[in-house]
């Protein structure tokens, strides 16, 4: 099996990189500058130019950084801070020894325009007796704080993009669970249903019946061509989806000749609203199972649509036996199963409201705000 390696993706990009450790230098160099500005050092144009020669090894010794923290950009945070830390001390001494060279060994006789002021400095260090050594360990203290400064702004900079990742990262996952949930309850269809369909029709086949079987055969045919062809992630008509009811209804009818009697009302300016596909079927069984199967009159069963307002209700409703009814007026599989993909598909835009008829039978009601729009 052939995998595909993903490409390295740096936390914190070279572009990035190299514009915040200029800022850091250029800010540090102006600051510095500044300071000696107020100080009123003389050679003010000398101290310039050698600070800036300072800056620029600055750059490059921290770009030198910059490149061996990237090599532990996807170790754990702990590495990552331990390795600054510890990167940060050859990089500070190297910039502390840049800085003594350019200000102490390099033609330090031109420092300052006034000789007589380079011979005073010469003798203060003298009288300090401080060694190369102990001045470069001086500056290296100083700038070793600078550089973990920018160590820190630059573990910051790669823990916020880590962060977005795991948010995307999170933010699909959540999806293709969203996207399962959907697709698992949309195939959560009656499996008793095709068991007493297959019993019905071997029954019509037995008793010669042909033209019933069928007519059966056929509706059960459509039936399942449309409901396992479509994708459970998306919505269809109002009108496709009555049509598929249309064919449930006319297998059970077959089953139920004498006590089934078909109704449906669905305005022309509703037929292409959207909604999920099959979501009626559930409270359709229903109607079927604890309406028309636990009785021996004949019971209508109706699926009508209706605006009021802002809000889309579809209702599918029997006139059997209320007391055969009792336990699903909001309680069951099915009706838990309408409510689940309906809050998945439209959050508190869409609820699912079941009472028992006071003449009898059972009503389920369906309400979408109608701003979801039209099935595309």
């Amino acid at each position: 099996m052939l995998t595909v390696k993903k490409p390295y993706q740096p936390l914190v990009g070279h572009q990035m990189a190299f514009l915040t450790i200029v800022g850091f230098w250029v800010f540090h160099a102006v600051i510095v500058s500044l300071r000696s500005a107020v100080m009123d050092f003389p050679s003010q144009d000398e101290l310039a130019l050698r600070r800036i020669m300072v800056t620029v090894a600055g750059i490059a010794l921290t770009w030198l950084l910059y490149l061996v923290l990237r090599m532990f950009d996807r170790q754990p945070m702990g590495v990552r801070v331990a390795t600054a830390f510890l990167a940060a001390i050859p990089c500070a001494i190297s910039i502390a020894y840049v800085n003594y060279y350019f200000f102490n060994l390099y033609d330090p006789a031109n420092l300052f325009a006034d000789q007589t002021l380079n011979q005073s400095v010469a003798e203060i260090q003298e009288q300090l007796r401080l060694t190369g050594l102990q001045d470069i360990a001086e500056v290296a203290v100083t700038r070793y704080f600078f550089i973990i400064a920018w160590a820190s702004l630059y573990l910051a900079l790669g823990y916020a993009r880590e962060v977005r990742e795991a948010e995307r990262t999170a933010s699909r996952y959540a999806q293709a669970a969203h996207d399962a949930e959907l697709r698992s309850l949309r195939y959560q269809v009656n499996p008793h249903f095709l068991f007493n369909t297959l019993n019905s029709l071997s029954s019509l086949v037995i008793t010669r019946q042909n033209e019933k079987a069928e007519a059966m055969i056929q509706n059960l045919a459509s039936f399942y061509r449309t409901s396992l062809s479509s994708d459970p992630l998306d919505d269809v008509t109002l009108a496709e989806e009555v049509e598929l009811q249309r064919h449930y209804l006319g297998i059970e009818a077959v089953r139920y000749p004498e006590r089934l009697r078909l109704q449906f009302d669905i305005p022309e300016r509703l037929a292409d609203f959207a909604l999920p596909a099959m979501i009626l079927q559930p409270l359709v069984e229903n109607a079927i199972k604890y309406g028309v199967a636990r009785t021996n009159r004949t019971v209508t069963v109706s699926i009508s649509a209706r605006q009021h307002g802002g809000t889309v209700e579809i209702l599918v409703e029997d006139d059997g036996d209320p007391s055969d009814q009792a336990g699903i007026a909001s309680s069951g599989i099915g009706l838990a199963n309408v409510r689940d993909r309906l809050e998945a598909r439209f959050g508190s835009d869409a609820r699912l409201t079941t009472v028992k008829n006071p003449a009898g039978g059972f009503s389920a009601r369906i309400e979408i705000a109608r701003n979801h729009g039209v099935a595309g």
